[in-house]
């Protein structure tokens, strides 16, 4: 599932091909762009804002979202992609100033949208803190999450209070902390929430297997994570399973323990 750390490492991938090289092909195959054409120009980077993926083409930026199923690839051209070409939605064809001759391709992306760099805010600025960020700032993250009077794991995952978050992060974060999911999150200690999240996200952002409890096995890199009805890791009671979300339609699934996590946060 891309979280923040996944994204992180799409974008630094990403950045070690096209930064610094010059695009060959651009083709974004969605109707009200597919006419745009940025050959020519120079990519400066390409970066990820919590769970967003930003290319800084020429004076344009490109934004994508991954959402549940997109995925960037990084070929050499010529190299036969690894996913049906129908699936593509961005294509992105650079020579590197090496000499080398790259093709990175977007497929099932959610979200694609051009603009100037100028008005990047417009997309991204809404964010809050990013973890993986080099310029984090946890006080205004905690800050966010403790004024927030929803469910904590609705909180934890709104990315206006914290970027990069997502529903393994959440159920995870709070199975550690001892905190019910259902928890408003101002009753919380936030400054602890973020500073374990904070410290997961990092472990993770350069491991190819996402794992909590430091054991990456298949079956065992979860704490509650899709564990329900199978005995805690702790204490052997029973996971339970529910969703929560901020409406009907934007429910995740949630399992905690409930003997590990406590209405007292």
């Amino acid at each position: 599932m891309p979280e923040g750390d996944t994204v992180f490492r799409t974008a630094r991938r990403l950045n070690e091909a096209l930064a610094g090289a010059t695009v060959t092909r651009f083709e974004l195959r969605v109707p009200q762009l597919a006419t745009t054409d940025l050959r020519g120009q120079t990519v400066h980077d390409v970066v990820a804002r919590g769970k967003h993926l930003l290319h800084r083409i020429g004076d344009m930026t490109l934004h994508t979202h991954l959402k549940m199923e997109g995925e960037w690839h990084v070929y050499r051209r010529g190299d036969r992609w690894r996913n049906a070409a129908f699936k593509a939605r961005a294509v992105i064809g650079a020579t590197a100033p090496d000499g080398t001759e790259w093709e990175t391709v977007g497929f099932d992306l959610a979200e694609i949208k051009l603009v100037p760099t100028s008005d990047e805010d417009e997309l991204v600025g809404y964010l809050g803190p990013d973890p993986l960020s080099d310029v984090w700032d946890p006080a205004e993250a905690a800050r966010r999450l403790g004024a927030d009077p929803r469910a904590v794991h609705v909180a934890i995952q709104d990315q206006r209070n914290i970027a990069g978050f997502g529903n393994e992060y959440a159920n995870e974060i709070l199975f550690v902390r001892g905190v019910l999911p259902t928890t408003p999150a101002e009753q919380t200690d936030a400054a602890a929430l973020v500073d374990l999240g904070a410290r997961m996200i990092r472990a993770n952002r350069d491991r190819s297997g996402r794992t909590f409890t430091g054991d990456a096995r298949p079956g065992q890199s979860t704490w509650v994570y899709r564990r329900e009805g199978r005995p805690c890791r702790r204490c052997g009671t029973l996971i339970r399973g529910g969703s929560l979300g901020a409406d009907p339609t934007k429910e995740r699934i949630v399992f905690w323990c409930p003997r590990c996590q406590a209405d007292a946060a």
